[in-house]
């Protein structure tokens, strides 16, 4: 995606978010490009500024929705994610939006779980657990914003999920391996730029 449509999708984001904070529907009026009605993984992350902490985060790892309907439902959903209160109208100036844009996850293929550990590059890839019915998904920079090693990626994706923190090492554990292209704003409502990886 380029900064351009990557613009576009934090913009509508933002505005999704405030029309939910302020119990209002505007954002269906706003045009957006014929590229986002194809399906695609997308996660909005939303985070206090200047502090940067965790508000909300919720999206879609998979290409279960055209870009456009993800990104509402998403943005939607983070203003009420489970783990914190829902967000108020008050903080509209006080938070800043991230998009990130997924790539379809693939079963990472090793020929024993030991082996993960060197084939998971951190701030590349993002991971998604399933076993026995569980899962659980990291986008590609939480790693770095915890100062986690891949060991720790591990273990804490397995945590998520509800699950042993060395499940990833179970032959019914499968791990897959995504990629994210992120557009977030600078300070509230401001520049949007693209971080590299």
């Amino acid at each position: 995606m380029n900064i351009e449509n990557g613009t576009i999708a934090v913009q509508y984001a933002r505005s999704v978010i405030t029309d939910e904070a302020l119990f209002t529907r505007k954002s269906y009026d706003v045009r957006l490009p014929a590229s986002f009605d194809e399906p695609v993984g997308v996660f909005v992350t939303i985070n206090t500024y200047p502090g940067l902490a965790l508000r909300g985060c919720i999206g879609f790892p998979e290409p279960e929705y055209p870009l456009r309907d993800a990104l509402e439902h998403s943005a939607r959903s983070a203003c009420h994610d489970p783990r914190f209160l829902d967000i108020q109208d008050y903080e509209l100036r006080d938070i800043v939006v991230e998009v990130t844009i997924l790539t379809p996850p693939k079963p990472i293929a090793v020929k024993n779980k030991e082996d993960l550990l060197n084939a998971i590059k951190l701030g590349r890839d993002g991971l998604m657990l399933e076993y026995r019915g569980r899962r659980s998904v990291f986008l590609p920079q939480v790693p770095g914003d915890w100062g986690w090693d891949v060991k720790e990626y591990l273990e804490n994706l397995c945590q998520k999920a509800g699950v042993g923190r060395d499940k990833w090492k179970d032959k019914d554990c499968e791990i897959s391996s995504f990629r994210g292209q992120i557009f977030k704003e600078t300070s509230p409502d401001g520049d949007i730029v693209e971080v590299e990886e």
